[in-house]
């Protein structure tokens, strides 16, 4: 048997004294894709940036091409040994050109000046592999979150790594780029490089997964050959129990009109073409379609975060004007958003301080902030969501994106909604706590509350609506009964260009 490439033996780490890693092992051979599996907060990222020198670790061995790594690794001494990560957070300079993120420290210099033209060219050759129609010369800041995805990899493509650590590396691509992405991974094993596939998308993995280690709560679980394992043992696995319901959804009976939207337009992105829809009480209404189709932009435009150049909206049978975010959120119209980091959270502020940044008028006296209220209006949400943390002065930035995104939804819930987008709710989360934030649209859905989501899973479409809105090419193409469709009625739909 060749030598491992990456093997960890004992591995402990633990912030503020909260165990992350508790004598967890792992190894990676020559050749193939071993997909580290757990929940949030499991320790797969840690472990991660524990082997790509980002994290030091508190005790434990880690040996490289069979040989002990005496000291601490570094970002730099790690990427020397060939190992290089995709991290889940992009790790990109927005006001960049992809040429000059790519070859970020490395770049093609000669007598002290940049070879702009030459490493341009460069550039392109990876980008060309992954079937990447991107100028190089383009600021990073201008491309969607999808494409600035695959220069990230095109990024450590670059290196030359044997070892590529790809960490969520699928959650913001289309189906054509995860199949470039797969066929580039198909690539690298055929060279003997190894890759470390962490995902929540467990569906995709039969495709190019060999071996898989579970981790929970820190520990280490077990390691599998992924052939011949069924995908509901490894979430048993993963969570500690049995989920038997994927899609735990719940009917209820349609009542009053709770919105409507006549003839909405919008200028930003794709844009949004004469959108007309209906929200009911009891209900939840999805939206489908491609990368591109305008589903954003139209939640984006009904809530006040991108400006309407035409239509209206009617809410509980009244007109209402929404120009702003702060207008929507005075008629009770909430959304929580595609980026939850960038657009839903402050990430350096603390869970207390998120949940009531919105709702400050509720925990202040005399337009004074009074502690004893806000950390009693954060515990009330910290225990009807089950957000795990150790405190409310946790900072959001170190909760698992499940807990995050259970922040999100509980700011909104101190005031009076009416009614909530969700836009991509469960992107990159675990298999549990997707559950745990349906089971709370499903709350909301009971209270008669308008509950819209946005979503690329069409599974999840069909598991958890009543109606479907199909959108292609800024514009609302079916409005579709959930019980009276399937996949390929919605694709059809979601491809009917105009």
């Amino acid at each position: 048997m060749a030598v491992e490439l990456v093997r960890t033996e004992g591995i402990n780490k633990a912030f503020s004294g909260v165990p992350a890693l508790r004598d967890v092992h792992f190894d990676l051979r020559p050749g193939e894709v071993h997909a580290l599996l757990g929940e949030n907060g499991a320790g797969k990222s840690t472990l991660m940036k524990i082997i790509s020198g980002v994290y030091i670790k508190d005790s434990g061995e880690i040996y490289i091409d069979g040989k002990k790594i005496a000291r601490d690794l570094t970002p730099q001494s790690a990427q020397a040994l060939g190992i290089g990560i995709i991290h889940q957070e992009l790790n990109l300079c927005p006001h960049l050109t992809v040429a000059e993120n790519i070859f970020l420290n490395r770049e093609f210099t000669a007598s002290g000046f940049l070879k702009s033209r030459q490493q341009n060219m460069e550039a392109e050759k990876y980008l060309k592999s992954l079937n990447l129609d991107i100028d190089p010369d383009v600021q990073i800041k201008k491309l969607p979150v999808s494409k600035q995805q695959m220069v990230e990899i095109c990024k450590t493509l670059s290196m030359n790594a044997k070892v590529i650590i790809m960490d969520e590396p699928t959650s913001a691509l289309t189906e054509k780029e995860i199949e470039d992405l797969f066929r580039v991974i198909a690539q690298l094993k055929t060279e003997g490089r190894g890759i470390i596939y962490i995902s929540h998308r467990l569906e995709e993995l039969s495709r190019i997964v060999d071996r898989c280690t579970i981790l929970r709560d820190g520990m280490y679980v077990k390691t599998l050959n992924f052939a011949g394992t069924s995908l509901s043992e490894i979430i048993s696995l993963m969570v500690g129990r049995d989920l038997t319901e994927k899609f735990p959804r719940v009917e209820a009976e349609r009542g009053e009109k709770i919105l409507e939207v006549k003839n909405l337009c919008s200028l930003h992105g794709v844009g949004v073409k004469n959108a007309s829809f209906s929200l009911y009480r009891g209900e939840i209404l999805a939206f489908a379609g491609l990368m591109g189709a305008g589903r954003t932009e139209l939640a984006r435009a009904i809530s006040g975060a991108d400006k309407m150049s035409a239509g209206e909206i009617i809410l509980k049978g009244k007109p209402v004007r929404i120009r702003a975010p702060r207008e929507a959120i005075a008629q009770g119209f909430f959304c929580a958003p595609e980026d939850r980091k960038r657009d839903g959270l402050c990430i350096k502020m603390s869970l207390a301080e998120n949940i009531t940044l919105p709702s400050l008028d509720l925990v202040s006296r005399f337009g004074i902030i009074s502690r004893p209220m806000e950390v009693n209006k954060t515990n009330e949400m910290i225990q009807n969501l089950k957000i795990k943390t150790p405190s409310t002065d946790q900072y959001v930035r170190n909760l698992s994106g499940g807990n995050q995104q259970k922040v999100v939804i509980g700011k909104w819930l101190m005031r009076n909604a009416r009614v909530l987008v969700f836009d991509e709710p469960t992107r990159g989360i675990d298999v549990a706590s997707k559950i745990e934030i349906y089971n709370i649209i499903n709350d909301l859905k009971k209270q008669g509350i308008g509950v819209m989501f946005v979503s690329s899973e069409l599974p999840e479409v069909l598991g958890m609506s009543d109606r479907v809105i199909v959108m292609c090419n800024g514009r609302i193409t079916a409005d579709l009964v959930t019980k009276e469709t399937n996949q390929e009625e919605i694709l059809k739909y979601a491809t009917q260009y105009y």
